[in-house]
C-alpha cells in the first residue's frame, strides 16, 4: 500500500440517539445508512458491497442487503466484536482492489438499553471458554471482573495507579463537554473518578464506559471514486489485525493485541507513533486505553500511567489528543460495540470537522484502535493508520 492508492474513507455518520424506545434494530441500520449516503453525497445504487456484524436481524448479510434495498456484488459479517468496524476498513480496502467493489458500506446497529436482550455480555454461540467467563454459566463473571483482573496485574505489575488511570477519563469527559450528544458532559476531576463507588476492585464507575442504543456507518470507496465526488475524507494508510488468547493455559495479562496488529499498520503505513496527531483508542475501560498506549508504542511498556498522569490525553494541551468525542467513556458506546465511532470521531479530525473546541490543527495522520472481546482471556485487536484525503 501506498499513499497514492489507499482506499478512502468518504463517509461517516453516527446516529445521534443514545436511548432509542420503540426502535428496532433494521431501523437504525436504515438511519444510519441515510445518514452516510448523505454525507458522502452518494446514493443506495452507488453501493455495490456491504459490511455487517453477525449481530444483525437476520440470514447473515442477506436479509439487511434487502430490507435497505441493496445489489451488491460483495458481502461479509466477520465479527471480531468491537473491533469488527476497524477490521472491515482493511478488508473493504482488499475487496476494492481486488475489483469485487468500488462502494463499500460498513454498518453497526443495537439496542442494548431499549432491549436489554442485545447486551453483549452473553454469546450468540457458546464458545468453548464460556463456562469459565461467561455471565450465566458455571464460573462465569461479567465483563467488568474481566478488565479488572488486567488493571489490577498492571498496577501489581508496573506500579501503576487509579489515580492514574482516572487522568484518562479526565480527559474524555473534559472533551464530551463540548459535544451535545455525549451522555456524559460534566468534567470530573482525578478525585472524582477514584471516589466513584467500586465495581470490581481495582475498577471504578468512571472507569466504566457507557452503555447507549444507535449505531454509525461508514462508506469506504475506490480512490477514483473519491476524487470524483470531490469530498475530503480519510486514505487507508496501514491497516493491521491480531488476536490474543490465553495460549493453553499461558496467561499473560500484561499486554494486548494491539502489540501485534499496530506494528502491522505503521509497517504498512511507513509511520511511526511519533508521526501521529490524533488516537481514537477503543475505551470500554480506562485500563483498556492504557494497554493500547504501551502496545501501539506510545511509551514505554509498564510507563502508561506517568504517560497519560497531568494530561497528555487532552485536546487542549496534551502531546497526545484522544477521543475528542468523549468517547465510549462519556459520549456513546452503542451496540457495546465501540470500534466503529472511534472510526468516525478519526475521520472529522481528519477533515477538520471536529467541533472546534477540540479540533486537533493541522491534522493529517490518526490512528485508531479497537479491542474485540475480552482484554484478559480473547480478543482481537485492529488497529488503522488514517491520512487526510483532499482530492
Amino acid at each position: 500500500m501506498t499513499a497514492s492508492t489507499g482506499s478512502v474513507v468518504v463517509g461517516a455518520y453516527e446516529h445521534p440517539g443514545r436511548s432509542l424506545p420503540g426502535y428496532t434494530v433494521p431501523r437504525v441500520l436504515r438511519e444510519v445508512t441515510d445518514g452516510v449516503l448523505a454525507d458522502a453525497g452518494l446514493g443506495l445504487a452507488d453501493v455495490d458491497g456491504f459490511f455487517c456484524d453477525s449481530t444483525v436481524p437476520g440470514f447473515g448479510p442477506s436479509d439487511i442487503m434487502g430490507y435497505l434495498g441493496l445489489n451488491c456484488t460483495y458481502a461479509e459479517s466477520t465479527d471480531v466484536g468491537g473491533s469488527a468496524y476497524i477490521a472491515y476498513l482493511g478488508h473493504a480496502d482488499a475487496a476494492i482492489r481486488a475489483g469485487k467493489c468500488r462502494v463499500a458500506l460498513i454498518t453497526l446497529a443495537g439496542l442494548p438499553k431499549a432491549d436489554p436482550r442485545n447486551f453483549v455480555g452473553r454469546e450468540l454461540v457458546p464458545g468453548p471458554a464460556a463456562p469459565f467467563d461467561v455471565v450465566g454459566t458455571v464460573g462465569g463473571h461479567g465483563p467488568v471482573a474481566d478488565y479488572a483482573l488486567t488493571a489490577r496485574r498492571h498496577m501489581y505489575e508496573f506500579g501503576t495507579t487509579a489515580e492514574q488511570l482516572a487522568w484518562i477519563r479526565v480527559a474524555a469527559s473534559e472533551h464530551a463537554q463540548h459535544n451535545p450528544d455525549a451522555v456524559f458532559r460534566d468534567p470530573v476531576t482525578v478525585e472524582q473518578v477514584v471516589d466513584s463507588p467500586l465495581i470490581a476492585d481495582p475498577i471504578r464507575r468512571l472507569d466504566c464506559c457507557v452503555i447507549t442504543d444507535g449505531g454509525g456507518a461508514l462508506l469506504v470507496v475506490h480512490p477514483d471514486v473519491a476524487r470524483e465526488l470531490g469530498r475530503a475524507g480519510a486514505r487507508l494508510r496501514g491497516h493491521g489485525e491480531a488476536n490474543h488468547n490465553i495460549d493453553t493455559g499461558r496467561v499473560d495479562l500484561t499486554w494486548c493485541g494491539a502489540r501485534r496488529s499496530g506494528t502491522q499498520a505503521f509497517a504498512m503505513s511507513g509511520t511511526t507513533p511519533k508521526d501521529i496527531q490524533y488516537l481514537s483508542l477503543y475505551d470500554s475501560y480506562t485500563i483498556t486505553v492504557l494497554m493500547q498506549l504501551e502496545d501501539l508504542g506510545f511509551c514505554e511498556k509498564g510507563k502508561g500511567g506517568p504517560f497519560v498522569e497531568g494530561g497528555t490525553l487532552r485536546a487542549r494541551g496534551g502531546a497526545l489528543p484522544f477521543n475528542t468525542d468523549g468517547g465510549g467513556l462519556c459520549n456513546n458506546h452503542p451496540a457495546n460495540r465501540g470500534g466503529m465511532t472511534k472510526v468516525i470521531e478519526a475521520v472529522r479530525q481528519l477533515r477538520g470537522e471536529a467541533r472546534p473546541e477540540v479540533q486537533v490543527h493541522g491534522c493529517e495522520l490518526a490512528l485508531v484502535s479497537g479491542i474485540g472481546g475480552r482484554l484478559s482471556t480473547r480478543h482481537v485487536s485492529a488497529t488503522a493508520v488514517l491520512e487526510r484525503f483532499s482530492p
